[in-house]
């Protein structure tokens, strides 16, 4: 079989065909083009096929999926699956917190499995919920790639039964911590087979002491691994770092925005309530923005994504809990308006720009406060950052909001209603109107 994808030998580095992979998936692997493992494929791809658990920080651009993926379909295909099989009832199970990773890691798995005629399927809220229901009750399905909550949903209606499966993954299990969804995380796991019946693969960017306990709970005498990208910051993204007040920060974006026109931007904010009140005053200045962060709820953080990919959104502000969610092509400004506590997070942030070798550019805000992160990250960086004082062009007063000259708050509301449509933005409001609460 080696014969038929040759490729030459390379000090140090680990080719697929010398991991005696079937020829199914070599197929796969040549036509997409992959000649050498990276890092962590070397590392666990023949530790799954042996039936080990694994559990690793990894963060994105490692190579795990096709890792997980490769090793689990040389599985199957070595143990094929005997008698009847019951429709809804996959033998694979992948866990992921957003709708953007599970469609990536299903194209993926495609990709990889096209060979080997496995029947992969993508659950996931916010649309196509009676295909998707149908699909499952039609049939057996070989590997469900699914978000907790449309899962769950499917689960307690009888669409699934998770009782077979045989290889479970979770993976970004910090995302789904922040994000709230452990409880039905948790509630899927227990309606698989016992860990001691199960293959369990756990994947998190980072390892805090909830994220530990959790992998201890699900997996087995897993394999540990920690595994860092390729390239800690594209090369394509110009950082610059400005040096302002506290009180300038706002002034200061708003003019970055203004000076860029017609740009898909995303800002940053380490904290829901700043970025709350942070998007809720851009849009009383007129800009066309919308919020995403751990407290809106999936069916609208998913609308707003789409918005923003569509560009009916300009800006979107986030949290770093949404940040790792954010793959949309052509975003040019990532903004961080905090500087973030943790220097993998800066990472995160100014990696949603200059993908795919395009040009992109970093700013973040350096105020009193948190200045002295500055340090931290440019030890992680391995270079330094370029600090300077904004262009007094950048430090003109923002126009005054437009409800700070409403004369009452009906009209208040009414400006705000006149910026979504001018807009062509959706605006999910959360004053308070008759007493209660909107919000999504």
């Amino acid at each position: 079989m080696p014969a038929q994808f040759h490729v030459p030998p390379a000090g140090g580095r680990t080719r697929f065909h010398d991991l005696d992979l079937p020829v199914e998936i070599m197929r796969a692997i040549a036509d997409l083009g992959f000649q050498y493992c990276l890092p962590i494929q070397t590392k666990i791809i023949p530790k799954i096929i042996e039936g080990a658990d694994v559990a690793g920080r990894s963060q994105t651009g490692t190579g795990k999926t096709a890792a997980f993926l490769i090793g689990s379909f040389t599985r199957f295909i070595r143990r094929p699956t005997q008698g009847h099989r019951r429709a809804g009832a996959p033998r694979m199970l992948v866990l992921a917190p957003t709708r953007e990773l599970v469609l990536q890691i299903e194209k993926e798995a495609r990709a990889l499995s096209k060979y080997a005629s496995f029947d992969v399927l993508a659950v996931f809220g916010g649309m196509d919920y009676k295909k998707q229901r149908e699909r499952l009750i039609q049939g057996p399905v070989d590997l469900v790639v699914a978000t907790p909550g449309r899962l769950l949903d499917y689960l307690r209606q009888g669409c699934m039964d998770l009782r077979r499966v045989e290889v479970l993954v979770i993976d970004e299990a910090d995302r789904m911590l922040d994000m709230g969804f452990i409880p039905d995380v948790r509630s899927i796991v227990y309606s698989t087979p016992p860990k001691a019946r199960r293959q369990t693969l756990f994947f998190s960017a980072t390892l805090t002491a909830d994220v530990i306990r959790l992998s201890a709970s699900w997996t087995k005498d897993p394999v540990t691994i920690s595994v860092e990208p390729r390239q800690v910051a594209a090369k394509t993204i110009d950082q610059v770092v400005y040096i302002a007040a506290v009180r300038d920060k706002f002034t200061l974006l708003y003019n970055i925005l203004a000076q860029n026109p017609g740009e898909q931007i995303l800002v940053f904010g380490n904290r829901r309530d700043v970025t709350d009140r942070l998007a809720r005053r851009l849009r009383d200045h007129g800009i066309n923005c919308a919020l995403l962060s751990g407290d809106v709820p999936q069916n609208a953080r998913l609308r707003r994504l789409d918005d923003f990919k569509t560009g009916r959104i300009r800006v979107l502000v986030a949290t770093d809990v949404a940040g790792r969610g954010i793959h949309v092509e052509g975003i040019s400004h990532v903004i961080n308006y905090n500087l973030p506590d943790d220097p993998e997070d800066y990472v995160h942030r100014i990696g949603r720009t200059g993908r795919v070798g395009a040009k992109g550019t970093s700013v973040s805000f350096a105020c009193e406060g948190d200045s002295f992160l500055i340090a931290s990250i440019e030890k992680y960086l391995g270079h330094d950052l370029k600090a300077i004082h904004p262009d007094e062009s950048l430090l003109q007063p923002a126009p005054p909001s437009a409800y700070r000259h409403a004369d009452h708050p009906r009209d208040a509301a009414r400006s705000s209603r006149r910026y979504q449509d001018n807009g062509g933005a959706r605006h999910y409001d959360s004053r308070r109107r008759g007493g209660r609460r909107h919000s999504l």
